[in-house]
């Protein structure tokens, strides 16, 4: 079994694996990359799209962002990543559609051992050996999770959701909740009572009318 294959299976695996290191590092040199980039130039939609496992037609990420695997990491349509987006996708991380993250948003889909020695050791050449496991991420269709959130492996994000900012999000959240807290829960069902559509100007209606519908 590669230790590709061991992160998919959720076992452990050697995240200082060559194996592991090679895909990691065509992720990071391109972020580093796209960090560098004027945020209008072109490419920067094309370096995205040559390390993510896939995405849709329109995504944009404001950078700068930092993501830890690239080809573990699926985008649905009409994605937006505020400033400093992480993403670990050591295992894979599901994005749906119609999906926007604040500023400072963190996917964190690894982990390690909670006792020491199964964590961290050091072999007979003083090599650190570092141990980790993972769980997928799952973020469903029109999402919001809002400044500072940090979403946690294994979690599942339902559709229409809301996640406040700040929040830790350890726990699943069902459909159509405003969620928010350390940790995260779901707090109320959003309802039509929430909407601000009186907020926008007549002279605007045409501009906003794909959200009226």
């Amino acid at each position: 079994m590669t230790e590709e294959e061991k992160i998919f299976a959720g076992k452990m695996f050697d995240p200082r694996s060559e194996e592991l290191r090679q895909i990691k590092h065509k992720a990071h040199e391109a972020c580093r990359r796209y960090n560098t980039l004027d945020e209008y130039d072109p490419e920067r939609q094309e370096l995205m799209r040559s390390i993510l496992g896939s995405t849709g037609k329109t995504f944009y990420f404001q950078g700068p962002v930092q993501i830890n695997y690239g080809s573990h990491t699926f985008i649905g349509e009409n994605f937006f990543a505020n400033f400093g987006l992480t993403i670990m996708d050591d295992a894979r991380v599901y994005i749906g559609n119609n999906v926007c993250f604040g500023p400072n948003v963190s996917l964190m889909a690894t982990t390690h051992p909670l006792i020491a020695q199964e964590r961290m050791g050091m072999d007979a050449e003083g090599r650190t050996t570092m141990a980790e496991y993972a769980d997928e991420i799952h973020i469903g269709n029109n999402v919001w999770i809002a400044c500072n959130a940090v979403v946690l492996g294994g979690v599942h994000i339902g559709n229409n959701v809301v996640i406040g900012a700040g929040s830790v999000v350890t726990k699943d959240i069902p459909d159509g909740y405003l969620a928010f807290g350390n940790p995260c829960k779901p707090v109320r069902p959003i309802t039509e009572a929430d909407s601000k559509k009186d907020l926008i100007l007549p002279e605007d209606r045409k501009h906003f009318e794909y959200n009226l519908m």
